[in-house]
């Protein structure tokens, strides 16, 4: 099949990109700007387009078929020529389904915890030799690639993402899926730019469930209130099956996971994690793994990339990163390090970066979500504000939003590295959040600097 993609560089158009290639198809694309590592990535397979810019002359009747990234307009000159030629488009989703709709659909779906419940998945199939098809949004030990499609696998596992499909179909990814057997692991209010209300975004995690195959199941966190009341609402004829946190205590900075075996080390922390394996165990068993080998191959599981990541190891600090931007998400996070290490000062550095971050309604939902931290810090950048055509916001507003007297707030680049490179780390536990790159910040010279405490 010969295929184009329209705007190719994204993370997850670029992964797709590479497993067609991979699967043997012949693809062109396009975009006006690639960043690493998608771009080293598809020049080694020599799909990185020769110039960046859209050329509707790529746009031919010989194509079998174009993707269309989010990242592309609805006015995109290739677009209007695939239109005009009557070609098949598709948005990512659409064609993940179109790949899998002979298969047994399993789809991760929530507000947070999907990416790691996927990795979690996937991290056990792949220790004990299962092999499946899949699509994750973190790039992890042991794969090649974020998507692999083939033709003889019988399973596939996909991240359900809430967000829109693309630029001319305005559904959510996860509703385009039509799984066989999900997960939905909690809601929390996200996406405010496309989902105005908390009501309406909850409708589609309703719509999520409804759609589930008949006969199918939905596994969800029951502890979840708005999760709870979403599955047990639904008139789809599946199986709800709930799951909670299990037990688990901390002795000296370890994590021992209660098991039917005993007390087991494990390496991720803090109890959405904790949640996360919980989720992941009974969709492996749906799956055909059986509880001692999803304990077996979880031991050795070290996270998701940029979930609660180790950036840095010295004597009397330790450094994670995490891509946690929501307020559910920060929330979460910052609790899971301060519990992990009690004994330690837990320095926060949160960077607001996203459309809902910056919105003054959406703002309040930040209150407690740093209240685990000993020095907590808020960094921004008014540019940012301006570039996604937003009101400015104060930094009376983030202050009152967080309610923390103490809550320190930058809005420069230069004095954020400067407050960084300022503290006293030792006996500390860093936590770095966020979306964005910290204002540029380099955080392998930061690695340096924080092994010398």
């Amino acid at each position: 099949m010969k295929i184009h993609f329209i705007a190719i560089g994204g993370s997850a158009m670029h992964n797709l990109a590479l497993a067609l290639n991979h699967k043997g198809y012949k693809i062109t694309g396009s975009d006006d700007v690639i960043f690493e590592p998608s771009k080293t990535r598809l020049a080694e397979k020599n799909l990185l387009p020769v110039e960046f810019g859209w050329f509707p002359e790529k746009i031919s009747s010989d194509l079998d078929a174009v993707i269309l990234g989010m990242h592309a307009k609805a006015d995109n000159p290739e677009l209007l020529k695939a239109q005009e030629l009557g070609l098949e488009i598709y948005s990512y989703p659409e064609f993940l389904y179109e790949q899998s709709k002979d298969k047994t659909r399993v789809v991760i779906g929530g507000s947070h915890g999907k990416t790691t419940i996927t990795s979690m998945i996937l991290h056990v199939l792949n220790y004990h030799g299962r092999d499946v098809d899949y699509m994750v949004g973190a790039q992890l030990d042991g794969f090649d690639r974020m998507v692999h499609l083939t033709t003889d696998n019988d399973f596939i596992v996909l991240e359900g993402d809430e967000y829109l499909s693309s630029p001319i179909d305005r559904r959510p990814k996860f509703h385009l899926y039509k799984p066989n057997i999900a997960l939905l692991s909690g809601i929390a209010w996200d996406h405010i730019n496309v989902f105005p209300t908390f009501e309406n975004y909850v409708e589609q995690f309703q719509i999520f469930v409804d759609g589930i195959v008949k006969g199918g199941s939905i596994t969800y966190n029951e502890e979840d209130e708005n999760v709870r009341k979403v599955v047990e609402a639904s008139e789809n004829a599946i199986r709800k099956l709930p799951y909670h946190t299990p037990e688990y205590t901390v002795e000296n900075g370890v994590t021992l996971l209660e098991t039917p075996e005993g007390p087991m080390p494990i390496e991720v922390f803090g109890k959405h994690n904790l949640s996360n394996l919980a989720g992941a165990k009974w969709i492996c068993q749906n799956m055909g793994v059986d509880e001692d080998d999803f304990y077996e191959a979880i031991a050795t599981f070290k996270g998701a990339s940029k979930r609660l990541e180790k950036i840095a190891n010295g004597k009397t600090c330790v450094a994670y990163k995490d891509f946690a931007h929501s307020p559910s998400k920060v929330a979460a996070t910052t609790k899971a390090v301060k519990e992990q290490f009690p004994d330690r000062k837990l320095i926060a550095f949160l960077e607001l970066h996203t459309y809902s971050s910056f919105n003054p309604e959406f703002l309040k939902e930040y209150k407690g979500a740093l209240d685990a931290a000993d020095i907590p810090v808020v960094f921004y950048l008014p540019e940012s504000v301006a570039i996604k055509k937003l009101a400015p916001v104060s930094e009376s507003q983030i202050s009152e939003a967080f309610e923390r007297n103490d809550l320190t707030i930058v809005t420069d680049a230069n004095t954020f590295k400067d407050l960084v490179y300022q503290q006293d780390y030792n006996n500390s536990v860093v936590l770095f959040m966020s979306s964005g790159n910290y204002g540029g910040l380099d955080l392998n010279a930061l690695k340096i600097h924080l092994e010398n405490y």
